[in-house]
């Protein structure tokens, strides 16, 4: 069932890889992802795979640490008052972007208001409960909000509060994905579609100059090709490691590899505005056939957790009342002859790999037990996000890294209108629980709140829980200094190679 790759394309992956790490310099790391990064604009981006890179050219407000506390970044202190409704943000001063534009409370003002009014921004749902944002003077910052927004600090510490250079964004329009500009650690050189994207290190970074020289990153979708290109030295880190090649980076004495609880989930969505799916008898009949213990053993060999819900175990929200749902073809089939509708074909995208194909391949095997004939498509991962955002799809695997807060895994994915929202779900009363969450503060309250919605979210199935994923990093042992935070992002700030 995995996808196996021929000598020569494997030949050819490495001599490509080799020929740009043969010309970079001594301290320059290279690291294979799994996919090439769609979209490398705060405000646009909807992958985790953007944030991969992203998080090394621009800085934030805020950040989180390894045990996912909000922690100073661009900001080095704020106060909340006002009844919850003001944040007061006092930041770090003497900061730069690339471009030498001063980092000032009004590049923080027009970063933020540009999430919230940039067309196609998929930060507009985070930071609705905005109402303003002033800058008093060049080192201060007030966000007014109109109801109060536990979430507001999390949100921060990713794409909404990453920082983008105004002289950069304003000249650029459109266009600042091809050329981003902030003020972190590693600055944007060029990128190449499908081969590699290029960073330099900041020699005037404010927090001081990295070790590293500079970073590329190369997209190798099939998980072959990635740890074939770790352990021929053509890369020195990758991320995420197919739970296949665990073991063969643990037996060489030169590799290491790291596996970490991740914060997010994976799953199915399915298309709600148009046949077979917007039928809710037939989406329970998918999500039915799904055997989650199955998907676990099979696939990821005893690496990943059965998913009930949004919400992992070991995160605020996680509550053991949301239970797996247990797979019965039986049901499955009752399901479909209630919708008068006995056999059903419809088309599965996905994106390439040889786990997205295996996994793929049992969804198949699986639904085809109740009735269901899947047709599998495989899309380059860009293609993909853009059809599941068009609703040009019938079901589309794709999931979520997570965020810290909880409402960061369920609010943009269920609200109506949300950025996330691939399946077109839209149901009033979920909208009025969700908003109502984001305004509780006290985490007992809100998941109180969350558990009514889920009860009817999952009943409504718009998308099919499946797993929740754990963070795995291969890399040389000479690699010093990376944190492993939840989050999956890896940090290269303080990364060495010794």
């Amino acid at each position: 069932m995995t996808r196996t790759l021929s000598r020569l394309s494997l030949l050819l992956a490495l001599s490509a890889v080799s020929s740009i790490a043969g010309t970079a310099a001594a301290e320059t790391l290279t690291v294979g992802l799994d996919a090439d990064p769609p979209r490398l604009d705060p405000a646009l981006s909807t992958a985790f795979v953007d944030r991969q890179v992203m998080n090394q050219i621009f800085d934030k407000l805020v950040d989180v640490n390894e045990q996912l506390k909000v922690v100073p970044m661009v900001a080095k202190s704020w106060k909340v008052s006002g009844g919850g409704l003001i944040y007061t943000f006092t930041l770090n001063t003497g900061i730069k972007f690339a471009d030498g534009t001063p980092l000032d409370a009004g590049a923080v003002k027009y970063s933020i208001e540009r999430n919230m009014t940039l067309e196609g921004s998929a930060r507009k749902g985070e930071l609705a409960s905005v109402k303003e944002v002033t800058a008093p003077d060049a080192a201060t910052v007030v966000i007014t909000l109109k109801v109060p927004y536990g979430p507001l600090l999390a949100v921060l510490s990713d794409r909404s509060g990453m920082i983008v250079s105004p002289t950069a964004a304003r000249k650029a329009g459109a266009d600042f994905a091809n050329g981003p500009v902030g003020s972190g650690p590693f600055s944007f050189v060029s990128r190449k579609r499908q081969d590699n994207i290029t960073l330099k290190a900041n020699p005037a970074y404010w927090r001081g100059k990295p070790k590293l020289d500079g970073i590329v990153y190369r997209p190798f979708p099939d998980g072959d090709v990635r740890v074939a290109n770790l352990l021929s030295g053509a890369v020195q880190v990758i991320t995420p490691v197919d739970p296949k090649d665990i073991a063969t980076i643990q037996k060489n004495s030169k590799l290491d590899v790291n596996t970490f609880q991740g914060i997010g989930f994976q799953g199915v969505w399915m298309n709600v505005t148009r046949p077979p799916f917007n039928n809710k008898l037939v989406r329970q009949a998918f999500a039915a056939t799904l055997d989650r213990d199955a998907i676990n053993k099979v696939v990821f060999l005893n690496t990943v957790k059965p998913a009930a819900g949004p919400f992992p175990p070991g995160t605020p929200a996680y509550s053991a009342a949301i239970r797996v749902q247990v797979a019965d073809v039986a049901n499955a089939k009752k399901k479909l002859a209630q919708a008068g509708k006995p056999s059903v074909p419809f088309t599965l995208l996905t994106s390439p790999g040889a786990v997205n194909a295996q996994l793929a391949q049992l969804y198949q095997a699986m639904a085809s037990q109740a009735g269901f004939s899947v047709k599998i498509e495989t899309v380059e991962f860009g293609t993909l996000l853009d059809r599941a955002d068009k609703k040009n799809y019938d079901a589309v695997m794709l999931g979520w890294s997570g965020r810290p807060d909880p409402d960061g895994n369920i609010y943009e994915f269920f609200h109506t209108g949300g950025s996330n929202n691939q399946a077109g779900y839209a149901v009033p009363a979920i909208d009025s629980l969700l908003e109502k969450a984001r305004a509780q503060s006290a985490m007992s309250a809100r998941i109180a709140t969350y558990n009514v919605a889920l009860g009817k979210i999952l009943d409504d199935s718009p998308y099919a829980f499946t797993y929740f994923s754990s963070n795995t990093v291969g890399a040389v042992k000479t690699l010093s200094g990376l944190k492993l935070v939840p989050d999956g992002i890896l940090r290269f700030y303080t990364t060495d190679l010794n």
